[in-house]
């Protein structure tokens, strides 16, 4: 190409060529910029919020981590259809844009985080702390390297949410719950009611005639979704699972009697050690001590108690090797016989002089006792290994367009056939399905399949994979009303016995509200009037369910009202209601301004985040968005 440039440079022609060429180089750069230029003029920024930028980066990281949480939480991974449902991008770009206006508005004001602050909130992090809870730099950087951060983007991000924490707490901290609202909250949740009541059973109801025909097809008809039949189809799943795989008689004693030795601790309970401890400001000090014990002049209590050390701190404790932590401290002080004094240790934390009090030996079973283990164990590890190989040669069988029969038949293992299933993993007859594997994850995988399709194999959470074929579709349908006579026979019943029912119970309200008594009307339907006392909203109570409860709390005492209550019917009325008198900051009114305070502030903040991003103006590019998350460029 460059030899191109250079013969065509020695013509007239390519001469005038090249410099337009070139000055539409220059050009470009200096509008776009040299990377945008070379990148085709896309910006990095997925969106803006004021002058504050959101790059596709930013986007990117939120976005994985997010994922990686949710994938966490469910044990199992997502499909980006799955995460699209479930909303990960649209609440990764709230979040982000959420912390871009602060950020905006920390900068209008001029707001600055000094560093002694920053480097404050770092050394209080817990998670950058050792056991004694004191900051320690080498869990700092592990901790960014893990997480894929340099300590100068971690400060500046701190630096950030610390800016952006100080503005909220300006803006919502000490807000006042109104007393207004704190007397509502109190009549609400302390008002007590009593209400008489009878039930209207469906005996009252009395005989209820057969249905006509026409009288069941006009219900059928307005009421057919309830009978109406799911999809079923019908698969054939080939499950290989690492426990399916595994050959422990493949196993030979060489390999586990070798296995058994590496891992004795494993197969029995490890030594462990009294251990007590002398922590000496530095070596000279210990040995000087050391001499003193060793000669006899000073005993090892002696020595604590000089270089005050009390019992509690004297003792480490009873502990295996592995649950010290400090490595020298744990080589030296199991190095020790019993009630022996150890030579100056130069521990993580200082130099010490140990003391072993006690020791208790390990218990190890013998290689005869758990043999069996140690081969069940290998032969999963190694069928683990081999998964991958197992999957691409299975895949290669798929290839070759190989039923998933005939490739279980050759290998020895299982297909699992179903007949019939529903996306509830439910067969015709409504019971579970139960040898689907991962129903969770296979059962939307075989609903989104169609019969031969090409289907990646499914992971499960063993670690094995699940290889599917949809054999047959019956598509969801209206079932016949011949096929669920009896079913909508038993509906109109119903509908008709509550019809009854309700009638009944609003000529009984009527009556009372007239001035009849409710044990009149109790009488008239040959019932027992029952009474509940100390009614509280939402909580069912006796016969009465929670929404009879709710119904009574909204009907002025003294008037009756009446409800559906299962297939019986409830009149009721009521007959007091008592509320405790508010008095202002008593525990239960700091308690309702503790809970309300919460709700408040957060209300409060998302208004002033939500005018910030008004004033400030909020653009998202949704190409650069998809992108993004796409992991394109």
């Amino acid at each position: 190409m460059l030899q191109g440039i250079r013969n065509a440079s020695q013509h007239w022609l390519g001469k005038i060529v090249l410099t337009i060429i070139f000055t539409l180089l220059i050009a470009g750069v200096g509008i776009f910029g040299v990377e945008e230029f070379f990148r085709g003029g896309a910006s990095n920024k997925v969106a803006t919020v004021g002058s504050t930028p959101i790059t596709a980066e930013q986007v990117r990281q939120a976005y994985q981590n997010q994922l990686q949480r949710y994938q966490t939480q469910l044990k199992r991974p997502l499909t980006p259809d799955q995460a699209r449902m479930l909303g990960l991008d649209r609440q990764v770009m709230s979040q982000l844009i959420t912390e871009a206006a602060l950020d905006q508005k920390t900068h209008d004001l001029g707001l600055a985080v000094p560093d002694a602050s920053v480097i404050k909130a770092i050394h209080e992090e817990k998670s950058f702390q050792n056991q004694q809870g004191q900051f320690e730099p080498a869990l700092f950087y592990q901790t960014l390297q893990r997480a894929g951060l340099n300590e100068g983007l971690f400060v500046r991000e701190q630096r950030s949410v610390i800016a952006r924490l100080q503005l909220a707490e300006a803006v919502s901290s000490d807000l006042h719950v109104p007393l207004a609202m704190r007397e509502a909250v109190h009549r609400y949740t302390t008002e007590r009611r009593a209400a008489a009541y009878l039930m209207l059973t469906p005996s009252v109801a009395g005989q209820i005639p057969e249905p006509t025909d026409e009288e069941l097809k006009t219900w059928y008809e307005a009421n057919k979704s309830g009978f109406r039949a799911p999809e079923f189809r019908a698969a054939n799943l080939l499950v290989v699972e690492p426990e399916s795989m595994a050959k422990p008689d493949a196993i030979t004693e060489a390999d586990a009697r070798a296995a058994y030795a590496l891992n004795k601790d494993r197969y029995g309970t490890p030594e462990k050690r009294t251990i007590q401890q002398i922590v000496f400001p530095d070596a000279a000090a210990a040995e000087a001590a050391r001499k003193a014990i060793g000669d006899g002049s000073k005993t090892f209590d002696a020595v604590a108690a000089e270089r005050g050390t009390d019992e509690k701190d004297l003792t480490l404790g009873t502990l295996t090797k592995g649950e010290l932590f400090d490595k020298a401290v744990a080589d030296a002080a199991f190095a020790l016989p019993e009630g022996g004094v150890s030579e100056p240790v130069q521990g993580r934390f200082g130099t010490v002089l140990l003391r072993v009090t006690k020791i208790e030996a390990g218990t190890v079973k013998p290689f005869e006792a758990v043999e069996g283990e140690i081969r069940k164990a290998l032969a999963l590890a190694r069928a683990r290994d081999a998964m991958e190989t197992t999957r691409d040669a299975i895949e290669d069988q798929r290839a070759g367009a190989k039923p998933l029969a005939d490739i279980a038949a050759e290998r020895g293992l299982k297909i699992v056939t179903v007949k019939a299933v529903d996306v509830n993993g439910k067969g015709p007859d409504g019971q579970r399905i139960t040898d689907i594997p991962d129903a969770e994850t296979t059962l939307p995988a075989l609903f989104r399949a169609e019969i031969g399709g090409d289907n990646e194999p499914l992971r499960t959470k063993t670690g094995g994979y699940v290889w599917y074929d949809v054999t047959g579709i019956d598509a969801a349908h209206d079932k016949p009303l011949d096929q669920v006579k009896d079913g909508v026979k038993a509906g109109w019943t119903a509908t008709e016995i509550a019809k009854r029912l309700q009638a009944k119970g609003r000529e009984l309200v009527e009556k009372i509200n007239k001035g009849e008594t409710i044990e009149a009307a109790a009488q008239e339907v040959g019932v027992n009037l029952q009474e509940a006392q100390d009614l509280a909203r939402n909580q069912a109570k006796d016969m009465l369910t929670a929404d009879v409860v709710n119904l009574i709390f909204a009907t002025p005492v003294g008037k009756a009202g009446t409800a559906a209550a299962g297939d019986s019917r409830a009149v009721f009325k009521v007959t007091a209601a008592t509320v405790p008198a508010f008095v202002a900051d008593s525990p239960s009114d700091k308690q309702i301004t503790q809970s309300f305070q919460a709700a408040l502030a957060d209300d409060v903040l998302s208004q002033y985040i939500s005018e910030v991003q008004k004033n400030a103006g909020v653009k998202v590019d949704a190409a650069a968005l998809k992108r993004a998350i796409g992991g394109e460029y």
